[in-house]
């Protein structure tokens, strides 16, 4: 099993305690684009294809509710073994 595939699974099996550079690293590895906010906000927003996730950097850790949306935006994205 992948490093990438360890992180998805243990993000997957415990949402409540991921760090947004967990969530950064498996964005960007399973190709999606960031766009970095500008004028001061701390959303992050994440593209690929027609899929779209926001996620905000200053909250440590992340809720709950933005991480289940990037595990729902990265199902069938990640390579299989």
């Amino acid at each position: 099993m992948s490093a990438l595939r360890k992180l998805y699974e243990r993000i997957k099996n415990n949402p409540n305690q991921v760090r947004f550079d967990e969530l950064r690293k498996l964005l960007l590895r399973a190709g999606f684009k960031e766009r970095q906010p500008g004028k001061g906000s701390s959303h992050y927003t994440y593209v690929k294809g027609g899929k779209l996730v926001t996620v905000p950097k200053h909250s440590k850790p992340v809720k709950a509710a933005y991480v289940k949306q990037v595990i729902k935006a990265l199902e069938g994205e990640l390579p299989d073994e």
